[in-house]
């Protein structure tokens, strides 16, 4: 197959000086290399800084417009790459640059999807120049080479990835929604407008925190008897290739199924419905399940006091911040009559219930995605497009 050095492909590059950008308390959102990442069509708004508006006119360079492809150059995230939105609502800080397509040779959906390809990211892992921290040299662009089919095979590839990951983009945005609309709606009914006759417990009184396995001590005894394991860092990326491994012969309650309550109770504290694969939960994390009440009830009153927890996780003297038990048991809760919580459930059950739905559909289409590009790169999946003679 032809292959097209990046240098090639692009007709111009955003890229601002390599020094500090001046910020502010509020303006313009700055985004660095953490909002980048390959799991996400556009960047995500974490731990953003704001620059002003003379900054934004007179600081940079230039900035980048919509379909303008992010590239960071350095760091953990070296070589993620991701589409610059329509409307942009952000200006880029250094370590990264913003590709800008050059139409009459590649398309930007095709250059965006190869640039996330297993064949471009290893290339630009060894094209790695530093000692210490992972930093890729734009000078490296013309040594970076893309696979170069005809145009009608480029653009049907570029295409199904840019519409597979809009899709995935939209599920996410929709289960943002929801999840306010179940707080917002949550926090209305059951805190400001909680009725006097309601019941008052205890957060361990309408759950059970089940604490996980030091999952080490139960490893796997062969390839096929076993199970991922569950730990802090899986409730935000999911499991993984790396994931460890234990015996799938532990006691069933530490058997984490699709749409279990999730509770990490040290270091990141983070509740969370389950939606991966049947995994074993890890010590440092609570199961949270309860035969009375329904899910989204636990799901909803964890939450809630989830702020005062990270509060009292902080003014831990230890190097992971944690609560105990009894913290639980300071977090009161109000039960509604049975027939008030059947109400709520016709309202609040659905809500869960979708996100779930949505979250399985996000790590199906991501699976067949991230399946589907290298085959399509490579050839080994034949494709039949307009103007094709086949």
């Amino acid at each position: 197959m032809r292959e097209i050095a990046l240098s090639d492909t692009t007709k111009f590059i955003v890229d601002n000086r390599g020094k500090t950008v001046p910020i502010v308390d509020d303006g313009i959102q700055l985004i660095a290399t953490n909002c980048i990442n390959n799991d996400n069509l556009y960047p995500v708004y974490e731990n953003v800084r704001f620059i002003s508006e003379e900054t934004y006119e007179n600081w940079f360079r230039a900035h980048p417009i919509p379909n303008d492809i992010i590239l960071t150059l350095k760091g953990s995230q070296n070589g993620a790459v991701c589409l610059v939105p329509d409307p942009v609502d952000f200006v880029i800080a250094q370590d990264m640059v913003a590709l800008r397509a050059d139409e009459k040779i590649i398309s930007p959906y095709y250059l965006f999807a190869a640039l996330r390809s297993t064949y471009v990211q290893f290339q630009i892992k060894n094209l790695d120049v530093s000692g210490i921290i992972p930093h890729l040299k734009k000078g490296d662009f013309s040594q970076l080479f893309l696979p170069y089919p005809e145009i009608g095979i480029r653009n049907f590839i570029g295409d199904i990835y840019f519409n597979m990951s809009r899709k995935i983009d939209l599920l996410h945005r929709q289960n943002k929604t929801l999840e306010a609309l179940a707080e917002t709606l949550f926090r209305q009914w059951f805190i400001e407008e909680a009725q006097d006759d309601w019941e008052e417990k205890q957060l361990d009184e309408i759950a059970t925190f089940l604490n996980g396995l030091a999952c080490q001590k139960f490893p796997p005894k062969n390839r096929v008897n076993r199970l991922p394991v569950l730990k802090i860092k899986d409730l935000k990326s999911g499991l993984s290739d790396s994931s460890d491994w234990a015996t799938n012969e532990v006691d069933q309650k530490y058997i984490v199924e699709n749409g279990d309550v999730i509770f990490s109770w040290s270091a990141s504290l983070i509740v969370k419905v389950w939606d991966g694969e049947k995994c074993v939960l890890n010590q440092h994390l609570f199961k949270v399940t309860s035969d009375k009440y329904p899910k989204w009830f636990i799901y909803l009153w964890t939450k809630y006091h989830l702020a005062r927890f990270i509060a009292i996780a902080e003014t831990k003297a230890t190097t992971m911040g944690h609560i105990r038990r009894n913290d639980l048991a300071g977090a009161k809760v109000r039960v509604p009559s049975k027939s008030g919580m059947k109400d709520f459930d016709k309202i609040f059950g659905p809500l869960i219930d979708k996100l779930i739905a949505n979250n399985l559909q996000i790590k199906t289409l991501t699976k067949t995605r991230d399946t589907l590009l290298p085959k399509l790169m490579s050839g080994a999946v034949r494709v039949r497009y307009e103007g094709s003679s086949e």
